[in-house]
């Protein structure tokens, strides 16, 4: 139910703003406050029975230029002949300082929860620097590198590396590299984004982490755009009958507010 409640308000946020979208807004952005909502959806029954639903929140508050702050949440439900296949909520939230800088530092909080890899829910916050090599009006790109502790509960206390047996609660320090970058080309007729992670894991056995987000954003009317992204994400720490990897392809219609 809390779930069904994400993605109602979600919708009707997408609804009233007339703004659904996948790509990220940008933190550097000079904008006072920047706000993306979007919500889509398909239900089949009859020879196959499918249920997806999708939901994505996403703002950047600038009331000062000194302390900026930026929401992003998503979520995905998906259930096959009544067997559900994913359950999952996923929150990234940051403050900034002085982003509009070639050079600024940050603080961050995850919170996330994944159905299908049996992560009940996973927590991890930390600190760092972000360093902005190219910030044009037509290209921007950004490394970050940072500290974080994580902990993570699992639904099961087997695992494929036979360390962490027997308890179903992982804790550790990571550090993270992180790059994005965006580029308008054709004229600003279309946008390529992309965002990459590493997390290597500070522990006694190598507990690794890895995503890699790619996408297109094709302006069709006034702020109007047509999206695709590609998403892979990696675990070399997993429960014994998880996969490591996950690829997911989406894609969908947006539209941008901007004040």
């Amino acid at each position: 139910m809390k779930l069904i409640a994400f993605y109602l308000i979600v919708g009707l946020a997408g609804v009233l703003r007339c703004i659904p979208a996948f790509a990220q807004l940008n933190e550097s952005d000079t904008a006072s406050f920047q706000l993306r909502a979007g919500a889509t959806g398909a239900w089949q029954k009859g020879n196959v029975d499918l249920l997806v639903l999708r939901g994505r929140l996403e703002l950047v508050t600038n009331s000062n230029r000194v302390i900026v702050f930026k929401s992003q949440s998503n979520s995905l439900y998906q259930s096959f002949s009544g067997y559900k296949a994913d359950n999952d909520i996923n929150s990234r939230n940051y403050f900034y300082h002085q982003p509009f800088r070639r050079v600024y530092p940050f603080a961050m909080i995850y919170l996330q929860t994944n159905y299908r890899r049996q992560v009940d829910f996973r927590w991890f916050g930390g600190a760092g620097a972000t360093f902005q090599f190219v910030q044009k009006p037509k290209t921007n790109m950004k490394i970050s590198a940072s500290m974080v502790y994580e902990e993570t509960d699992f639904g099961d206390i087997q695992f494929n590396e036979g360390f962490y047996n027997g308890n179903n609660t992982i804790s550790l320090w990571r550090a993270t590299a992180y790059l994005a970058g965006w580029h308008r080309v054709l004229d600003n007729r279309l946008k390529l984004f992309y965002t990459a992670y590493w997390q290597p894991g500070l522990d006694e056995v190598t507990n690794s982490r890895a995503q890699v987000d790619v996408g297109l954003d094709f302006p069709v009317w006034k702020g109007l755009s047509f999206l695709a992204q590609y998403n892979f994400t990696y675990e070399q720490v997993v429960t014994a009958s998880v996969k490591q990897y996950d690829r997911i392809f989406t894609f969908g219609i947006s539209y941008q507010f901007k004040k």
